[in-house]
Formats: structure tokens, C-alpha cells, sequence
């Protein structure tokens, strides 16, 4: 029970790898507090894993404030936050993208990191905590026809302020540390896993052989989340089966 007695947020948590994290950090003693935008399945999935769900958009400052407030009103203290929430826009070139669909990916990937970073810090600052970013392979390096500009600008950014942050607030025992997934079978990539053809091709970019499961990003994050990482700050790990490394 590695977690016992902290308390966790997660963000993005109703599904996929936020779901695995939520899963994990139950079994191993947390309580935890999941939100997404969408209740009835964010409901369904806190029923499901024995957890709490609070409703709220990332991108709305008083929608986060808001699940900061119930977790403290719930638990009284806040030791863990893992920042999953993210969006995969439609994709296409960079002259055909429209300033909204720019901005609702940077709204979602990036600000709203800023936004629950920001409303749990002060209260970590107390007792020492940390952050978990989940980012991607895409803030690392380029894909050649990866045609998802904002996207792969959002993850970039993520982990730059992984550093940023975990430089900023060492001081205060708070340790900022993230992961980037190559491709993990989820619903934000399964429009483009439908077909056997685009399953062998996605299996054939990493070189172990296999396309990952939300339960292996959802393990590095857990060793990020506890003590076997204490003295770990502003490390960015690939978890992608080596795709980052060809």
C-alpha cells in the first residue's frame, strides 16, 4: 500500500489512462478524486473503481477551483495531482487549422495543467506532494505526417514546465515530474487503430513490439507518485516501447 494514506486528483480520470492511474492509486491506499468534463460516465467510472468523482472543465478556472475545494472539503489535504486531460484534434497541415480548434487544444493540454497546478500548489506547499504530467512522444521529437501542430506545441510545452516547475517549487518538498506515452490503446486513439493495417503499423513503430496498454503509463506514474521516486524531480520519461529512442 505505497499510497496509503494520500490523497490524489485526476484529471481526465473517467477514461483510458486517467482510469488505470485512478485504478492503481486505489489499489495501492489513495483516496482519489477523479473529474472530467462528461458526469454520467465520470459517475460511472467512480461507482466502478470506489473513488469520487467531481464534474468540471480544465479550461474553466472556476470549474477547477471547484474540484480543488470539494477534495479539500472531502479529505482536508491534497498530496497528488496527475494532470492526464488532454484532447487529439482532428488532424490536418498547419495552414488548414482555424484559431478555435488552435485554441481548444492549447485550452485543454496546456492551460488547464496551469490552471490545477496552480490551485494545488499552495496547498502542497505545507507538507511537500506532487505532480504528475502526462505529456507525450509527440513533445519529444517529430513524426514525420504527424499533422497535429497544436497537439505536439501543447506536449512540448508540458514538459519544459515539468522542469520549470520542479526548479520553481523543490524548495517546497513538491516534486514535478512527467511521462510521455507513445501510442496507448484508448478511445483517443482508437479511430485510428480500426483496421488491421493501421494496427501493424502502429505495433511496427515501437521497437518492443506491441502498442501500449493504459496499465503501463498508469505504473510509471505510480512510481512517480511515491516514495521510490523521493528524490526524483524534473524527470520526463518516456513510456512508448522505444519509439522515442529509433
Amino acid at each position: 500500500m505505497k499510497l496509503s494514506g494520500k490523497v490524489a486528483i485526476v484529471t481526465g480520470g473517467s477514461r483510458g489512462i486517467g482510469k488505470a492511474v485512478a485504478r492503481i492509486f486505489t489499489e495501492e491506499g489513495a483516496d482519489v478524486v477523479i473529474t472530467a468534463r462528461e458526469d454520467s460516465r465520470l459517475q460511472s467510472t467512480a461507482k466502478q473503481l470506489g473513488v469520487i468523482g467531481f464534474a468540471g472543465d480544465v479550461r474553466r478556472e472556476e470549474d477547477v477551483e471547484n474540484v480543488v475545494k470539494k477534495t479539500l472539503d472531502k479529505f482536508a489535504r491534497i498530496d497528488i495531482l496527475v494532470n492526464n486531460a488532454g484532447i487529439f484534434p482532428e488532424v490536418r497541415p498547419l495552414h488548414e487549422i482555424s484559431k478555435s480548434e488552435w485554441s481548444e487544444v492549447v485550452d485543454t493540454n496546456l492551460t488547464g495543467q496551469f490552471l490545477f497546478t496552480k490551485a494545488v500548489i499552495p496547498h502542497m506547499m505545507r507538507n511537500g506532494g506532487c505532480v504528475v504530467n502526462v505529456s507525450s512522444d509527440a513533445g519529444l521529437r517529430t513524426f514525420e505526417n504527424f499533422e497535429a501542430d497544436a497537439y505536439s506545441a501543447t506536449k512540448a510545452a508540458l514538459i519544459h514546465l515539468t522542469k520549470t516547475w520542479a526548479i520553481e517549487y523543490a524548495k517546497y518538498k513538491i516534486r514535478i515530474n512527467c511521462v510521455c506515452p507513445g501510442i496507448v490503446e484508448t478511445d483517443m486513439t482508437e479511430p485510428y487503430l480500426r483496421t488491421e493495417a493501421d494496427r501493424a503499423m502502429a505495433v511496427a513503430e515501437h521497437p518492443i513490439g506491441r502498442i501500449g496498454r493504459p496499465e503501463d503509463v498508469a505504473k510509471a506514474i505510480l512510481y512517480f507518485a511515491t516514495e521510490d521516486s523521493s528524490w526524483v524531480t524534473g524527470a520526463i520519461l518516456p513510456v512508448d516501447g522505444g519509439i522515442s529512442v529509433k
